[in-house]
């Protein structure tokens, strides 16, 4: 009984230092790079260990790279890996390059991917281009009438301005700028439903993809709607504004003709003040002249009577003038 406990203890043992030999010392690793064809040394694999690099990560892709003839070192891969890149992506993306006759060294691709970008989907850009849609521009032609467009561009990456390189949003902003400036130069907004081809030409020879990570192919219009007659909008905006301050005007040409009347009407009241005052002065006047000798009492008494008669006039004239009124009636 005592034999069968000691014996599973030894075994348990073995087992564990197995477990920790084959943990620590990646042998079945070693033994498919041999097989591949990959000299590699067992020691390499400890170091990588010790260095805290997983060897998978840089052995398979080794394995891949040399089946298809790259030559990369397990130098080059595991620098790329201790610097935080994605040794799998770069070796596939190398072996897409070459495959499809597209120069790109290791050195590119692991800056491409440090830089942040995906390098296997820029090599597979490369050969089947990608089409970007624009959302719709608004645009306005030169009668006013507004015009709105939508885009397809098609472009390839370029590989050698991926570190750098503008992105997609500038490809975008860039096309949306010279839809703008294209339909705002043509005469008619009917020019540009008659060609929208001009549209693509136009934009295409300004070379949109300068400083960009990626080059333009052709740029189609998918669609293009009429809008809102902006012109006649912005003409009715102004003359509605023209009325406004039209009649502010006349408001205040009519603010100051009332004014003035008021003013006329003081000077008229002021002015008869005046004549009654110089009124009141007359017996002042002709009471002084009695007193002083000026004036005898018959010539007052002539004067009374020519007053008495004007009235008297004045009175048979305004009867006259109401006779006339009544005949005519």
């Amino acid at each position: 009984m005592g034999s069968d406990v000691q014996f599973l203890i030894i075994a348990a043992l073995i087992v564990i230092v197995l477990i920790v030999f084959f943990s620590f010392f990646p042998f079945m690793l070693w033994i498919s790079a041999l097989a591949s064809g990959v000299r590699i040394s067992i020691i390499t694999l400890v170091a990588m260990r010790l260095r805290r690099v997983i060897p998978s990560r840089i052995v398979n892709p080794l394995i891949k790279a040399t089946k298809a003839g790259l030559g990369l070192n397990i130098n080059q891969l595991e620098s790329h890996f201790l610097a935080g890149g994605n040794v799998d992506r770069v070796v596939n993306a190398l072996i897409a390059a070459q495959r499809a006759n597209i120069p790109l060294v290791f050195e590119r691709a692991a800056a491409i991917d440090l830089a942040g970008r995906d390098v296997l989907q820029a090599v597979q850009m490369s050969v089947n281009p990608r089409v970007i849609e624009t959302p719709i521009v608004s645009a306005v032609a030169k009668d006013g009438i507004e015009v709105k467009v939508k885009a397809r561009v098609t472009v390839r990456a370029n590989i050698d301005r991926l570190v750098g390189g503008a992105g997609e949003e500038t490809i975008i902003a860039r096309v949306g700028e010279g839809i703008v400036t294209t339909v705002g130069s043509s005469n008619s907004h009917k020019d540009v439903l008659e060609n929208p081809d001009l549209i693509s030409r136009t934009v295409l020879n300004k070379g949109l993809d300068a400083g960009t990570a990626f080059e333009i192919l052709s740029i189609d219009i998918a669609d293009v709607d009429v809008g809102k007659n902006i012109g006649a909008h912005l003409q009715t905006e102004q003359a509605e504004a023209d009325k406004r301050i039209a009649q502010a005007k006349a408001e205040e040409r009519r603010a100051m003709a009332v004014a003035q009347e008021q003013e006329m009407k003081a000077r008229v009241v002021e002015m008869r003040a005046k004549v009654v005052e110089s009124e009141s002065d007359v017996p002042l006047a002709m009471a002084e002249a009695l007193r002083s000798g000026k004036m005898g009492v018959m010539d007052y008494m002539n004067l009374k009577n020519l007053e008495a008669d004007t009235q008297m006039r004045g009175s048979i004239g305004r009867d006259a003038g109401h006779g006339d009124g009544k005949e005519e009636r």
